[in-house]
């Protein structure tokens, strides 16, 4: 071999590991992405997913979204896996003809993902099935939803992720559209996709 050959032999070599190293960065992420993928309670998302209509992806995906399914308490005061504030399941429970409601409840995950499934049915409805501002309303709230939406409309538009004033929400919302489509793939027999 030549001199003048060394160059690119050394060259093809190089380009070969980059390959090698580069395809495995890629399996790795996916492997480490789906291993921190977390399921619990997926009989009562089932359940709930059941009785309100809904994607049980869709609930897992704001589970995953709200605490990683490491139920705690924010600093706002919502508990659980779904994060209901107090206040919210309080308004719930009067919507949906409960009678007694304790803030000790929330702890509870049939309870707490009761809740959050009525929560996500109530805001789907109210936005006529669209995913989008349903999860967007879930993070930032109905009424800034509807301000953000009633703002699109008058300028000739339509609220979509990237318009989303709030950089929490607009995050938030992707990631539970990714994570949704995640759990469908990953656990679709679990969640009773299959």
């Amino acid at each position: 071999m030549t001199a003048r050959q060394r160059p690119w032999r050394t060259l093809g070599v190089l380009v070969g590991i980059g390959l090698v190293v580069a395809v495995g960065v890629m399996v790795a992420s996916v492997h480490h992405a789906i291993d921190e993928l977390p399921l619990s309670d997926a009989s009562v998302i089932r359940e709930q997913a059941a009785a309100k209509h809904l994607d049980p992806a869709l609930i897992a995906a704001v589970i995953y979204a709200e605490t990683k399914f490491e139920p705690r308490t924010s600093s706002a005061g919502a508990e659980g896996l779904m994060q209901i504030e107090p206040e919210t399941a309080e308004f719930l429970a009067k919507l949906s003809g409960g009678y007694s409601f304790t803030t000790s409840d929330l702890g509870t995950p049939k309870i707490n993902v009761a809740y959050g499934s009525y929560y996500l049915r109530y805001l789907l409805d109210h936005y006529e099935g669209n995913e989008m501002l349903a999860i967007a309303a879930y993070n930032a709230g109905l009424a800034n939803v509807d301000k953000w939406a009633a703002q699109a409309r008058a300028e000739g538009g339509e609220l979509t992720v990237a318009t989303i004033p709030f950089p929490e929400t607009r995050a938030y919302v992707q990631r539970v559209l990714e994570a949704q489509k995640e759990y469908r793939a990953t656990y679709a027999r679990q969640l009773g996709l299959s």
